[in-house]
């Protein structure tokens, strides 16, 4: 059994890459890497191909996360057949993943900091238009989430 897990923003350049480096570094950190496959998407086409944003790389390798290898890619349908769960980091962004997913797809969708305890708002802040110091602030939170996540899912799926 494998349990997939999707993170979704909208240009796939910020958050949901570095949600999905800090996700993976806990799977492996946990032995789960078998169990547990992850990937990341923008809900927007516009940075198709891109790596992610320098600051969020910067932010992420400074918590120690590598996520210079990601590529930006946009949500296709596809996706809700490989993935238990499609992540969105903001309402708009799970509007948008709630529309186009499929009457048949069984899987959760929801945003990420429901899987937090103290979940706030419940969305993870676009930190694209402001300071480098506000990516750090976003990997710290989705720090939060990422152990929440992972919770949930070792004892949905008893791994």
């Amino acid at each position: 059994m494998s349990v997939g897990v999707l993170f979704v923003c909208l240009g796939n350049i910020c958050r949901s890459p570095a949600a999905q480096g800090i996700f993976e570094h806990r799977i492996r950190s946990a032995g789960l890497s078998d169990q547990i496959h992850t990937d990341s998407c923008g809900t927007a086409a516009f940075n198709l191909g891109k790596s992610p944003d320098e600051r969020s790389q910067s932010a992420a390798l400074r918590a120690g996360y590598d996520i210079s290898d990601q590529i930006a890619r946009q949500i296709c349908d596809e996706d809700y057949q490989r993935f238990d769960y499609v992540i969105a980091m903001d309402r708009i962004n799970l509007t948008n993943v709630e529309a186009w997913a499929p009457k048949d797809f069984t899987g959760e969708i929801n945003l990420f900091m429901n899987y937090c305890k103290n979940g706030g708002n419940a969305q993870i802040p676009d930190p694209y238009y402001k300071e480098a110091e506000a990516f750090d602030g976003v990997i710290q939170t989705l720090e939060r989430a990422a152990d929440g996540l992972l919770a949930h899912i070792r004892t949905k799926h008893g791994i």
